[in-house]
Formats: structure tokens, C-alpha cells, sequence
């Protein structure tokens, strides 16, 4: 029931797994790093020593923090797989919150977690029950229960190794007194000057369940404050996607043909898993290729921040599920945001010839960890200075963190507020509809970022998608532009084809 990053990814047809081990498990440079915490223990004295603390995929983690804590274990349930009896029984009732110990197995580490946080734990420490390298607890790839526990986590966890677990243990068991130890992350997030760079792993497709509709929703709540960030210079961003080959003995299948472009070397799944319905794993090639190259073609007139406008206006207007997902969807979606069309199509070269494209060749060879990152096995990941970001994807974790990767003192104003405003409605409308004569526009400023949404002017609801078209709708339409209907005046009188 548990989930790691031992063999975490995203779910591959039975075709592409064999690729996927071929392209990034197999090289001789790939490697998996696993992001640690220092657990330090303080008291009792005897016990004094740093541990290793295995910070877990979900949740909070305290980025540029410490949290001191009591250590508290449960008499029953010491799995935390059922909820904890009683009205928050590990909340403290002091200054000093209490940080819960529980054993692994059982079932999933984020379950754990969540009832840790319900009984009003601040943290939660879990012990492993065989002697072997630490590994990154991550949260399960669906969450079948009814409330959605994972995306409610919001407190920091870390796996331990067996001996240190039950060092506490024994500790807590004879009493006498405190166990009280820290959680340290000042130094999990490395600040080496003034800008921050970090990396989203993501994907295009929108059918692939609960990660993909966790990345486009942090796509769209981040967007605001990442392109903050770089037009003042803080950060550097850059957006990656993986892709797979397929083996030349399989290139003339159905499967390769299908979810492949350039002749089996850039594969992506098939989005419904089922190669006779829907679109096809090429489609999403296409697609990520495009996402790519808005980025690299924006970055040549210091505009790769539209890279999150094209994104986030992509999904919502050329969704998989309401079949627009399109070469031509996708050019509207480039004229609204005055992208350079040509050029991104140069910039995605032939995806039919039998060659190897520039920029996908490019990605596939950062998939693979070098140095301190470790190897991108899954979607979405993140990855700040260089390091692999545990925590939910979600925006004021995530601002969190990227604050954390600035030097103590040095950090932007961003970084202290998370209410702002992009003013990005000032330069062509924000890629939104608008009409000149009434002076009226769909665009919006938001901590989002801009938002292109049909507005309500004294009194007067428009009506549309908000990035071609608005209407004006109901009781005093005819006050603006006169409802788009006729009108003249002859004789000093006024005649109007617009009725309500």
C-alpha cells in the first residue's frame, strides 16, 4: 500500500516501459537522490546526535525553517493507519508542538500523515521497519477516499531509518523526562547568489488524472508570482517534458507509431491508454514540442514569462475533453498572446522525418541527474537550485520554497506578500477580449496573473469564452454600443433596432 520514489513515475503503456528503462534508468550517469532534512535530537543529552530525515513528497516542508517539537508515540495504532480516538489528542498544549513518531506499513505514508495532522500533530516522523537506504515518501498516484485527504496535508513529514526510530522509541518508553528533537530545512534548499533558477517538469496532456490536474492547477494559481519573480530579474525559469523512445525492433508497431514522432524517438502515452479512441500519445509530443518552443521563441525578446499565459490559456480553451486539443486551437491561443508563429513552427522543426529533433534531444538528455538533482522519473517535479522539491505542488508552498533559495536578507517583496497583482491587462490587453469604444475588456489582474473573463459593467453581464468574444447580455444591453444592433438618427430623432 505504501508509495516511493524507489520506482515512482507516471503510468506507462506496457509498449513504453521497456523505453523508458532504456532512456533514463539505464544510462550510466542516471541516479536518484533523495532530499534530506537533519533530524537533530536534543534532549535527553545522552541521546544528542544528527540524523538523516528523508523528506516526504507531500504536505509542507518548512523550506528555510526549523521546528522544535516534543516527540510523541501513539499506545495504539503506532502505524497511524486509522484515525486517532479523542479530539486532537497529539495537539500541544504548550509553546512546543508535538512532532508524532509512527512505524511504516500498512498503508499509504500520506494516510499516515493526514492522521497525524487530524489528532493535531505539527510533524510526523515515520520509522522504518527494515535496516536499508532511506527513500522519498510519496504520496499514491490516485486518492480513492471521499475527502481527498492529500491535497489537505499541510504539515511537514520525514521518513527515518529503523535504528533511529527505535533509539526514540526506547527513549520515550523508559520516560524521565522530554524527547525533544528538530526538524532542521535551512539548508535543504541551497542559495548560492541572488537568482534563483528552478525547472518544472510538466506535461501537456490533461487526461492523465490527478498529477496532471495538479500541475495545470498550480500552473494557473503560480503564474502571477512567477512572472513577478522574472521580470524583476529575481529567478530564471525554464520549463522541461519528458519523453521516451522506442526501441528499433518496435518501431513499426501500432503502439510506437501512434505515440511516437521522428521515427520512435520522442514518445509519449497514450492519454486514454486505449491506442483505438481519442488522441494519441503523438498528439502530446506535439504539443509539448509547441510548449517548448513558445518558451525558447519568448525568451528571444525577453518575454519567456508568456510561457505561463500560453499554458494556462491552452488548457482551459483546447481541452482533451472537450476535443479541442489542436495545431489550430493552439495558433489562436498564439495570435491572442502575439506569439511569433513561424518562428515556433521553425522552432519544432519536421516531426515526421526521420532525424533527431534539437530541442526534444535536448530534454531527453536532462531527464537524466547530474550532480546534486538526481534523475526526473516523474510528472510534475520541481526542482529549485538544482535540488528536487518535496512538498505539494501547490502555490504558496512552492513560493515558499523558491523564497528559501535566496540568501537570508536578499529575498524579493514577492517573497512577503502572497496578494499581488501582475498588471499584465496594461500590454496588449493581456492576450483578452476588449472592446475600444466602450472602453470595456475581459481581462483581469489577479495574484493568478492576468484572467480573461467576461466582466459585469454597471450593472451589465457579458456573456463569452472572454478571450475572443463578449456580449453584452440581459436588461441594458442596449446601453452599450447599443446591443450591436442599428441605429440612426434622422430628423434629430434617434431609432434603435435594439429591444430588451
Amino acid at each position: 500500500m505504501e508509495s516511493s520514489f524507489r520506482t515512482a513515475g507516471v503510468k506507462l503503456p506496457l509498449a513504453l516501459l521497456l523505453p523508458l528503462l532504456l532512456a533514463v534508468v539505464g544510462t550510466v550517469y542516471g541516479h536518484f537522490i533523495v532530499e534530506k532534512s537533519s533530524l537533530k535530537i536534543l534532549s535527553p543529552i545522552s541521546l544528542r546526535a544528527r540524523h538523516d530525515a528523508a523528506i516526504g513528497n507531500f504536505g509542507v516542508p518548512e523550506y528555510g525553517g526549523l521546528m522544535v517539537g516534543s516527540l510523541v508515540f501513539p499506545a495504539k495504532e503506532s502505524t497511524g493507519c486509522q484515525p486517532f480516538d479523542g479530539n486532537k489528542p497529539f495537539k500541544s498544549k504548550t509553546s512546543r508542538p508535538h512532532i508524532l513518531l509512527v512505524d511504516r506499513g500498512g498503508c499509504y505514508f500520506a494516510k499516515k500523515v493526514w492522521h497525524g495532522q487530524q489528532a493535531g500533530a505539527a510533524a510526523v516522523l515515520v520509522a522504518d521497519i527494515v535496516e536499508e537506504p532511506l527513500i522519498t515518501m510519496d504520496s499514491p498516484e490516485e486518492s480513492s477516499d471521499a475527502d481527498g485527504y492529500i491535497e489537505k496535508i499541510e504539515i511537514p513529514s520525514a521518513l527515518i531509518e529503523k535504528s533511529v526510530g527505535q533509539t526514540l522509541k526506547d527513549a520515550l518508553e523508559k520516560g524521565g523526562g522530554e524527547v525533544v528533537t528538530e526538524l532542521d530545512w535551512r539548508e535543504s534548499m541551497p542559495h548560492p547568489d541572488e537568482r534563483v533558477e528552478y525547472e518544472l517538469w510538466t506535461n501537456s496532456n490533461d487526461e492523465c488524472g490527478t498529477r496532471c490536474t495538479e500541475q495545470m492547477n498550480f500552473v494557473k494559481n503560480f503564474k502571477g508570482h512567477a512572472q513577478i519573480l522574472e521580470r524583476g530579474g529575481y529567478t530564471l525559469f525554464t520549463p522541461h517534458y519528458i519523453t521516451w523512445y522506442c526501441p528499433e525492433a518496435f518501431i513499426l508497431t501500432s503502439q510506437c507509431k501512434s505515440q511516437c514522432i521522428n521515427r520512435g524517438r520522442y514518445c509519449a502515452p497514450d492519454p486514454e491508454q486505449d491506442f483505438g479512441e481519442g488522441y494519441e500519445g503523438k498528439d502530446v509530443v506535439f504539443e509539448n514540442l509547441r510548449q517548448l518552443c513558445v518558451h525558447r521563441v519568448a525568451n528571444e525578446s525577453n518575454r519567456s514569462r508568456v510561457w505561463w499565459d500560453y499554458v494556462t490559456d491552452f488548457h482551459i480553451r483546447c481541452s482533451m475533453k472537450e476535443k479541442r486539443y489542436s495545431k489550430d486551437c493552439a495558433e489562436d491561443v498564439m495570435r491572442s498572446l502575439d506569439l511569433p508563429i513561424e518562428k515556433i513552427k521553425k522552432c519544432m522543426g519536421d516531426p515526421e522525418a526521420d532525424t533527431e529533433n534539437e530541442v526534444l534531444k535536448a530534454e531527453q538528455e536532462l531527464q537524466v541527474g547530474r550532480g546534486s538533482r538526481g534523475d526526473v522519473t516523474i510528472l510534475p517535479t520541481l526542482v529549485i537550485n538544482n535540488v528536487q522539491y518535496r512538498g505539494k505542488l501547490e502555490r504558496t508552498a512552492v513560493l515558499k520554497a523558491i523564497c528559501a533559495g535566496f540568501k537570508e536578507t536578499t529575498e524579493p517583496a514577492v517573497c512577503l506578500s502572497g496578494d499581488l497583482e501582475t498588471n499584465e491587462c496594461c500590454e496588449r490587453n493581456g492576450g483578452c477580449w476588449g472592446d475600444v469604444k466602450s472602453n470595456v475588456t475581459a481581462c483581469k489582474d489577479t495574484f493568478r496573473g492576468r484572467v480573461c473573463e467576461c466582466p459585469v459593467v454597471d450593472g451589465i453581464q457579458y456573456r463569452g469564452d472572454g478571450y475572443t468574444s463578449c456580449e453584452a447580455v440581459g436588461p441594458g444591453r442596449c446601453a452599450i454600443n447599443n446591443g450591436g444592433c442599428w441605429l440612426e438618427t434622422l430628423s434629430g430623432r434617434t431609432f434603435s433596432a435594439c429591444s430588451v
